[in-house]
């Protein structure tokens, strides 16, 4: 038997060894290549013993249970950090993620953010959960923030807002609400529109096409494709809109053309879906950023929100914002906060309070509300003079005469620079400047210092790739 056990385990190097006598089991039985084995083993080898001291033995692969599962492609926003961090070139920048920097290019902490943290601290507010729907506090500004607080909607208690997981969260809650009191319903979605917009609603089984939005001849609106392509959705679609700062292009439509967009879908019964991730921190202004969302509702039209506190209040790992449903009545408001509230439970139970609270004291205190505003105005303001230093130096470098105006007719974070995929690849591979693929770049990612070298990668990879 020794000299058994020992050839055994020359067998295999790799292998662990595992004997049993025979005995009887309760263990299923296991066949390879038709030869029943028994025994659990510590590696790969089953051992069977037979009558008279007979011995077989068989080798398993070992073969995971999630052997189909392949290889997700990597995030083409969240990527491009990825590989930013790799580089070690002095000069790179890192253009791709929407995330505020200083003219240092380095994070900012909003200093009214500090405060808040600071009360919380002094109160010794405990860590308990919250409702399912959230900060009771937190509901009401962000409501009132959005709508404003003498909106007649509110008063008559037609909001129904529920705190999600930041915008992604309160997107991903709306479109559950979609797919299971609208089954069947179209999302009509603007071409292009951020990434993540398509991941969601094909998670939540809601489908979706696309309207015109962006003309690369004009790098502007595509206004009269985008109202064409709106008419022509199946009468109560429901119509994704960016409230301000479009991401990734930073085209918005003018006041006439919100006007001429409610009107169409309104005669097409269709439901306004507003994403509003910038709110006064594309213009510096909270009421001019939530104007179109404004527009909609004075109209009486019920219409979806979500909301995002990540850029306006720096809050981008708290995972804080709302999902907002205007109904017709507080009743039907009342109904449709129980069923979000239903869809959140299974999925994350109850939502963070940090940045609740965070949120609820700046916005809730007249003080620190003034405070934020300037910071935001401060924010924005630095955005709008590195894209002017940007214009302008393109303008200065480019002896083609061609127009690069609409970098400065673009808003908020983001400007589409019309760069096509090789030229954006070259905006990286030899200039070292990380953006997405479709040409976007991030202006809270770039400093007046850096402007001129920006602009020569522009000129590079426009003129010089096809």
């Amino acid at each position: 038997m020794a000299s058994m056990m020992l050839n055994l385990a020359s067998a295999s190097p790799s292998a662990s060894l595992a004997m049993r006598e025979t005995r009887k089991t309760s263990l299923p039985k296991t066949f390879i290549g038709g030869t029943e084995v028994t025994g659990k083993g510590k590696g790969n080898l089953f051992i069977k013993t037979q009558p008279f001291g007979r011995v077989s033995m068989a080798v398993a692969v070992n073969v995971s249970r999630f052997e189909g599962v392949t290889m997700a492609p990597p995030d083409p926003i969240l990527g491009v950090s990825e590989a930013f961090k790799a580089d070690t070139d002095a000069a790179k920048l890192n253009l791709g993620v929407g995330a505020y920097r200083t003219e240092e290019l380095q994070p900012y902490v909003l200093n009214v953010v500090k405060k808040a943290e600071n009360l919380m601290l002094e109160r010794g507010e405990t860590k308990e959960y919250l409702p399912i729907e959230g900060l009771a506090a937190f509901n009401k500004v962000t409501a009132e923030l959005l709508f404003g607080a003498g909106n007649p909607i509110i008063q008559q208690g037609r909001v129904a807002t529920v705190q999600g997981l930041s915008g992604t969260g309160s997107l991903r809650l709306a479109a559950a609400l979609i797919e299971r009191y609208f089954p069947g319903a179209k999302v009509l979605i603007s071409s292009p529109t951020w990434g993540n917009h398509k991941n969601i609603f094909n998670d939540s089984r809601v489908p979706w096409s696309e309207y015109r939005y962006y003309d690369p001849k004009t790098v502007g609106l595509d206004f009269d494709g985008m109202l064409s392509d709106i008419k022509a959705a199946p009468d109560g679609s429901f119509v994704l809109l960016h409230g301000c700062a479009h991401n990734p292009t930073g085209i918005d439509p003018t006041p006439e053309q919100w006007e001429k967009i409610a009107d169409v879908i309104q005669e097409k019964n269709h439901i306004p879906f507003f994403d509003v991730a910038y709110q006064g921190f594309a213009s510096g202004s909270l009421d001019e950023d939530a104007s179109s969302v404004r527009l909609f509702a004075a109209r009486g039209m019920e219409l979806l929100v979500a909301q995002s506190y990540s850029k306006n209040l720096g809050l981008y790992a708290e995972r804080i914002g709302a999902i907002n449903v205007v109904c017709s009545s507080s009743d039907v408001a009342a109904r449709v906060k129980s069923q979000l509230k239903k869809i959140a439970r299974p999925m994350y139970s109850n939502p963070p309070i940090h940045g609740a609270r965070i949120v609820a004291n700046v916005v809730g205190d007249p003080t620190l509300f003034n405070e934020w505003k300037q910071e935001m105005e401060l924010m924005a303001g630095r955005i709008k003079n590195v894209r002017q230093k940007l214009f302008d130096s393109l303008s200065a470098k480019d002896k083609s005469g061609k127009d690069w105006s609409f970098i400065l007719k673009q808003i908020g974070m983001f400007s589409f620079t019309g760069l096509n995929k090789a030229q954006s690849d070259n905006m990286t591979d030899k200039w070292h400047v990380y953006m997405t693929k479709d040409g976007r770049i991030s202006l809270a990612g770039l400093s007046l210092a850096k402007c001129e070298y920006l602009a020569d990668a522009i000129i590079d990879s426009f003129y010089n790739v096809n």
